[in-house]
């Protein structure tokens, strides 16, 4: 059984404060001198340290265990000045919390959530495995120069989450670790100051005080010099290929300006901001990504994007639409994000199934700007799938100058214009004579239809490991929430809000299990028809609820679909529905009330939670 990675995480930090309590080492040395002194020298009393590793060497242990491990300790943080007032919660009192979530290449952690604080109590281990990539060396030491050439940093973000379990993104920072490897001991402290994102991306939130250690520790170590030197190196060729990739963008987009004065309105994004405030090439935030035994299907991983929420980047005051383009990891753990955070996820995970996929930018009814995803078939079908409902659309144009009286398709997306698409490779221009999506020709390799950036200078700047200033893509993590039990908690809540409710209105309620226990297919089958568009079972369903109403009552029923586990937030929202007020409130003669909740979970703990709320009541002619 594997761990979730939190769990591991929080293993192997309580595995290492033991370590430093106790002399476990000294243990080990006994055990192991029992366990290896025969096969070794049976007249030898005492074992060096390289005969032991000699003796786990053979048994195929090392390669195993001997990583180069990198302690990264979160000390504590001060200066978060917005909390500065915050009252100190009353044990077992709820109170907002920040969580601290790290990534380093395939590794990922999850700091345990302390109250929001000006001085906030963080106090956690992560074990970072640094190790070889090359073939053959994937579980061997790596030595300190190896380690210095390894430029990706561990990226932190910083969630508040309050009290009705709403997230914020505090801060996304990158850690440069390698300055460890030029200090003493393979031990140094750090003072890190979390910049604040979006608008206030110029603003300190606060200060953690980090403490890095190498475990083993380094044989040898590097001088800091070595260390300074092969980082303003990096920082110096990231400089000049994002230098020289700027002046190809400006030449790429004169050349498309010059095609026709008009493209100047069309929404073209060679850049975006991300939550840093940093501009970067759209073609960055899009990477093919597996999401290993997660996600079966295409349709699934759509589904998936589609239940993550959706928030608009806060602006302050008024003005139009902040932009906001989140990193991968800032957007997953915040759990929620914009249009173009939901397609850039969306056509990373369908290019990792295998299809070609482009997220598209443009806009919906009333100009306004929009994301959304398009895949190109073999056989030359195009079909939009949009990010925020899972919904997806054959794409037929319309020709403009066909016979007014000819029966054009209607379309049945919502997308009005298109200014570009693009994915971790290409680029392209819309420059045909009109940028309506009806009449749009999605043949891609014509150039008098599509300008193409060179797949050369995108490379430069957005491949892998081609620039420092690129966070690689964290793997996705599976749920750690348990559907029956958060089904269950849900359902009990709905019970009461509906019972307090009805006790308002002078009514009493009785419920019925076995009503409630038949609302489960309905549900079970309305997710299934969400993810595969396919809808079965409700044949059943129906003849159930015949056989459960009795002749001469009444049944009604009423579902809804929510993306968050807040049971008086959706019970709010329930009751601004006219049809189920009217079976939350029902009166008459032999009232019973049923309600069914059904919790499917997903990756990085994302939930579809499907509601439905039923009476049957004896008619009254």
């Amino acid at each position: 059984m594997s761990l979730p990675p939190e769990k591991a995480s929080e293993l192997k930090q309580l595995i290492h404060q033991q370590l430093s309590k106790m002399d476990v080492h000294g243990r080990i040395r006994e055990i192991l001198a029992e366990t290896i002194q025969e096969e070794l020298a049976p007249d030898q009393q005492h074992l060096s340290t390289e005969d032991l590793i000699k003796a786990l060497r053979r048994r195929g242990i090392i390669d195993d265990v001997m990583k180069e491990l990198n302690f990264v300790t979160v000390l504590g943080g001060k200066a978060f000045l917005e909390h500065l007032q915050e009252p100190e919660p009353l044990p077992g009192q709820i109170c907002s919390t920040f969580t601290l979530c790290l990534h380093y290449r395939n590794q990922r952690f999850r700091s345990k959530p302390v109250p929001c604080a000006c001085e906030p109590d963080f106090h956690d281990g992560f074990l970072l495995e640094v190790h070889r990539e090359s073939l053959g060396d994937g579980t061997r030491m790596a030595d300190s120069t190896t380690m210095l050439s390894i430029s990706d940093p561990v990226h932190m973000v910083l969630i508040k989450t309050d009290i009705f379990g709403e997230t914020t993104l505090v801060a996304s920072y990158f850690l440069e670790w390698r300055s460890v490897l030029g200090s003493e001991n393979g031990v140094t402290s750090l003072t890190v100051e979390l910049m604040g994102v979006g608008t206030e991306s110029k603003v300190s939130v606060g200060i953690l005080n980090i403490k890095l250690e190498m475990y083993p520790p380094l044989s040898q170590t590097l001088s800091q010099e070595v260390v300074n030197t092969q980082l303003a190196l990096e920082r110096q060729k990231t400089a000049e290929k994002e230098r020289l990739f700027l002046v190809y963008a400006k030449q790429w987009w004169r050349e498309y300006l010059q095609i026709r004065p008009s493209h100047n309105s069309r929404l073209v994004k060679i850049f975006a901001q991300d939550e840093n405030g940093i501009n970067r090439p759209v073609c960055s935030y899009v990477k093919p990504l597996r999401a290993g035994r997660l996600l079966d299907t295409p349709r699934q991983a759509a589904r998936f994007v589609n239940v993550l929420g959706y928030e608009r980047a806060p602006v302050i005051g008024g003005g139009g639409k902040q932009e906001q383009w989140c990193t991968l990891l800032a957007f997953l753990c915040r759990n929620k994000g914009d249009c173009e955070d939901h397609a850039n996820l969306l056509c990373s995970l369908l290019l990792g199934y295998g299809l070609e996929a482009f997220v598209c930018v443009g806009t919906k009814a009333k100009g306004v700007p929009h994301a959304w995803v398009m895949t190109c078939g073999t056989d030359g079908t195009i079909m939009f799938w949009e990010s925020l409902t899972g919904h997806r659309y054959i794409h037929k144009p319309t020709n403009p100058d066909g016979s007014p009286l000819a029966e054009q398709p209607k379309p049945l997306y919502p997308y009005r214009t298109i200014g570009c698409v693009f994915n971790h490779q290409m680029f392209l221009g819309n420059c045909q004579p009109s940028d309506a999506v009806e009449t749009c020709i999605f043949d891609l390799n014509d150039e008098s239809k599509w300008k193409p950036m060179s797949e050369e200078a995108i490379k430069s700047v957005c491949a892998p490991g081609a620039t420092t200033s690129l966070p690689p893509f964290p793997p996705l993590c599976a749920s750690t929430i348990d559907a029956s039990v958060t089904s269950n908690e849900i359902e009990m809540q709905l019970r009461l809000l509906v019972s307090e409710h009805r006790k308002d209105l002078g009514l009493t309620t009785v419920w019925e299990d076995q009503l409630s226990y038949l609302l489960s297919p309905a549900l079970a089958s309305y997710e299934f028809e969400r993810t595969t568009s396919i809808s079965a079972g409700n044949e059943e369903f129906q003849d159930a609820i015949r056989r459960a109403v009795p002749d001469g009552h009444t049944f009604k029923g009423f579902p809804i679909h929510f993306v968050y586990r807040n049971a008086r937030r959706a019970f709010a929202t329930c009751l601004r529905s006219p049809f189920c007020e009217e079976i939350i409130c029902c009166r008459g003669d032999q009232v019973r009330l049923a309600v069914r909740v059904r919790v499917f979970t997903y990756p990085e703990s994302a939930c579809a939670v499907w509601i439905m709320f039923a009476c049957k009541y004896r008619s009254v002619l």
